[in-house]
């Protein structure tokens, strides 16, 4: 049972998160691509006041697999090397902190460009 809460916690807040980018595109003229920078910060500002790590806490995959986690994740990676190095951990502690998933986005995009060859839409 333990189990399916957590599918479903996961569910719910993901949903959500989801359902906030999606009324945004309907009643913005924002571009994706400025919603997907607004949804970072947005994980970074919360995660700043530590309220994001709480909402990963509840909700697990659902709060950390969207952008938002990511600028999460930045943010408790420049704080926790800002409290060793200084000024220089917290400019080189987000990005060290989310190196794999950058990479493993980086390969895995190249691998599906040669398989797939992409090209550009007729119109």
């Amino acid at each position: 049972m333990d189990t399916f809460l957590m599918f479903v916690k996961a569910f719910l807040v993901g949903g959500g998160i989801c359902l906030i980018g999606q009324i945004i595109i309907n009643y913005t003229h924002l571009t994706n691509g400025k919603i997907l920078v607004l949804f970072l910060i947005a994980g970074a500002i919360l995660e700043g006041f530590g309220l994001y790590s709480k909402l990963i806490e509840f909700a697990g995959a659902g709060a950390s697999v969207p952008i938002s986690g990511f600028g999460c994740a930045l943010v408790k990676g420049a704080v926790k090397a800002a409290k060793q190095d200084g000024v220089y951990g917290a400019l080189t502690g987000g990005l060290a902190a989310c190196a794999t998933g950058i990479s493993i986005a980086i390969v895995s995009g190249y691998i599906v460009a040669v398989i797939f060859r992409p090209r550009t839409k007729k119109k």
